[in-house]
């Protein structure tokens, strides 16, 4: 902490706190929908409104666009010791689109109601992009240094696979990011809630490698009056039968063991990772999160044939979701071709690789301090997300990343459900208590 004076004032409150509620809801308001096609409206003016913010108390941030309109925001804020490596802080600002039709409140109106934040990117991720403004701008007009440099990233298209964000700028201009060796980003730092007496904070320790690919299977086209049995609908439908029921074998990595672990020890009980269905239950709603990284899976999403009803066609295609553990891809491609069989040629569309790093270290302890000092009850876990985030383009930087976005979250609220959900929110509260984390963890990075 810095001679300026002290960080909280005597009720424990965070100067940032008082403004990171309406922060999150201006950005929910600003549409960053991403469409994967650059037909997306916001993201140009996203990254303006966070370098404003930034500006607003003397920062000099900096807006990249890889393409008309798809922009990111990066400022580095000089540490107390410039010597030590230094830490990275992102967050995308893009978003899933939404169907407004299907909300009960506007998914782009940021309506603070009910305790909570309510829109598109309330909790993916403009909470975590709103948390770190206010926490920044208290502590620059406060002067207070964090221990050593921080690097801030808000960045595009990480719904897309972040080849228009994290990945061009890691690419195109990794120098801002010199000397970082750490970085923090969605998804983790969230609570669930065991009992009066513990709650469990998940940090992101890893996360699933993707193959997102087509299945294309040729037949014979002919008339569709005619018995045909080389049709390409019929061999891709069964494939994708195959696939879609096909359960891949449980594979305990290290951050998914040390979770299970903690959960043994949490709920008194000595867990099957072969049998987790009960255990899973007792987890609720984050049981969507969790239950899925303990083997690799493969998710049929679209199907495509034909052009007439009359008409066999001579061609059928399949889109799928693949994800897979850190350390199996070989083993899940090639379960993927034995279930698929010979008949379907498969095509990558995007890959990237899967993540892990080990639950220790300085970082690690700032974080459980700094959960602690908030929640004296918590417990700090570590997990694997089962999808991906930008930390893949960052770790080709040999940057060490970790999900930290704290929220204390009420135990009826279903928050995996939130993610690219109907009726997305964030408890006020939650984002309060964020703040103060965040802050604490930096005063000790």
């Amino acid at each position: 902490m810095s001679e300026s004076g002290p960080a909280r004032a005597e009720n424990g409150r965070v100067a940032g706190e008082d403004e990171v509620v309406d922060l999150c809801a201006e950005l929910i308001r600003i549409d960053t929908s991403n469409y994967g096609d650059h037909s997306g409206p916001g993201e140009r003016a996203a990254a303006e409104y966070v370098a404003e913010k930034l500006a607003e108390v003397g920062l000099e941030p900096e807006i990249f666009e890889s393409h008309p309109g798809r922009a990111s925001t990066v400022v580095r804020i000089e540490g107390e010791d410039r010597s030590r490596p230094g830490l990275l802080i992102h967050g995308h600002t893009d978003v899933v689109p939404a169907n407004a039709d299907d909300w009960t409140r506007h998914p782009f109106a940021g309506e603070v109601a009910d305790g909570c934040v309510w829109g598109r990117g309330a909790v993916d991720m403009k909470d975590m992009d709103a948390m770190t403004l206010a926490v920044i701008r208290d502590r620059v007009r406060s002067g207070r240094k964090p221990p050593r440099d921080v690097v801030l990233a808000f960045l595009a298209d990480e719904e897309a696979g972040g080849t228009y964000g994290a990945r061009y700028l890691v690419d195109n201009h990794p120098g801002l990011f010199e000397g970082v060796d750490e970085a923090i980003g969605e998804v983790g730092g969230f609570s669930f809630t065991v009992n009066e007496n513990l709650r469990l904070y998940l940090v992101e320790t890893a996360e699933k490698g993707m193959h997102w690919m087509r299945l294309t299977v040729d037949g014979t086209a002919g008339h569709g009056s005619m018995t045909n049995k080389d049709n390409a609908i019929t061999e891709l439908c069964e494939a994708v039968g195959r696939l879609g029921r096909h359960q891949f074998p449980v594979r305990l990595t290290k951050s998914v063991r040390g979770f299970l672990d903690e959960l043994s020890d949490a709920f008194g009980i000595e867990l099957d990772p072969e049998d987790m269905e009960e255990t899973l239950v007792r987890l609720g709603g984050v049981a969507r999160m969790i239950g899925t990284t303990l083997r690799n899976t493969a998710a049929p999403t679209m199907l495509g044939a034909g052009y007439k009803v009359n008409v066999i066609p001579g061609q059928a295609t399949a889109h799928v979701d693949g994800r897979f553990l850190p350390g199996y891809e070989e083993e899940f491609l090639a379960d993927l071709d034995r279930v698929l069989g010979p008949r379907v040629k498969r095509e990558s569309l995007h890959s990237d690789k899967a993540l892990e790093t080990d639950f220790d270290g300085a970082l690690v302890e700032a974080m459980r301090t700094a959960l602690k000092a908030e929640d004296p009850i918590s417990r700090t876990v570590p997990y694997m997300l089962s999808g991906g985030t930008d930390a893949k383009s960052f770790s080709d930087l040999g940057i060490r990343c970790f999900g930290f976005a704290p929220l204390q979250l009420p135990p009826e609220l279903d928050f995996a459900g939130m993610f690219h959900g109907v009726d997305e929110r964030v408890p006020t509260e939650g984002l309060r208590f964020g703040v103060r984390v965040l802050d604490r963890f930096l005063d000790n990075c």
